[in-house]
């Protein structure tokens, strides 16, 4: 199922759940400051791993997660993982928790890649990894960045994200998938654009008609017109 979702794009994945009726078509997806930063890579999918940071002032005592318990954490969700982090800072941003090392650490255990609102870095070193960035920001420096807490629903981009929630996401944005109907999501994507190549066809069509893409939609989207 992961290895069908990777080879579709993120708006294509958000027209499948669409048909499927269970939200309404205004959520389950993040508000666009959040973009993959590496699309060549292809789009990012995995079980959300949730964590809080912050990086404009120095951790309070008591106040910062233990980093060998996140570790142990982020392998109770299945794999692959999407580590999910909401920056609390105002405005956020203000230093980078990802770089090439937390890359090369989360990717030894079973992440994929990351969705913050805060900020990120080390770009050249990360995409060579092969580990994808989603994110708000790139900051030059990591400033006195810090995890205050993790394993809760964090809101990164408007989108309220639960520990293991599917996520997927590239270069048009992220969007969470239910799992009830993670398995169907690749058939109907296929179906819709199967109907849209119909319509495309007949638009590039040297017969092209008005009348002709109205016979057309009236068949494959009765009653949207």
């Amino acid at each position: 199922m992961i290895d069908a979702l990777r080879k579709i794009s993120s708006p294509s994945i958000a027209n499948g759940i669409e048909t499927f009726k269970i939200r309404p078509r205004n959520v389950g997806h993040m508000t666009s400051e959040i973009k993959c930063l590496f699309p060549d890579l292809g789009p990012l999918v995995g079980y959300a791993v949730p964590c809080v940071i912050r990086a404009e002032h120095e951790p309070l005592s008591g106040h910062r997660s233990s980093t060998f318990e996140w570790w142990d954490y982020v392998q109770t969700i299945p794999a692959p993982r999407v580590i999910v982090v909401h920056d609390i800072d105002e405005p956020r941003g203000q230093g980078a928790q990802w770089g090439e090392v937390q890359a090369n650490i989360h990717k030894a255990l079973g992440a994929v890649g990351v969705v913050t609102d805060g900020s990120v870095r080390d770009l050249d070193e990360v995409r060579a990894l092969g580990f994808s960035f989603a994110a708000a920001h790139v900051s030059v420096s990591h400033a006195y960045v810090h995890m205050v807490d993790f394993g809760l629903p964090v809101k990164v981009g408007g989108l309220w994200v639960k520990p293991g929630d599917l996520v997927h996401a590239d270069q048009h944005g992220v969007v969470t998938i239910p799992k009830e109907i993670a398995g169907q999501v690749a058939e109907a994507v296929a179906k819709i654009e199967a109907d849209e190549r119909k319509i495309i066809g007949v638009c590039q069509s040297r017969e092209f008609t008005a009348e002709r893409l109205k016979d057309l939609y009236k068949q494959i989207r009765p009653g949207t017109y």
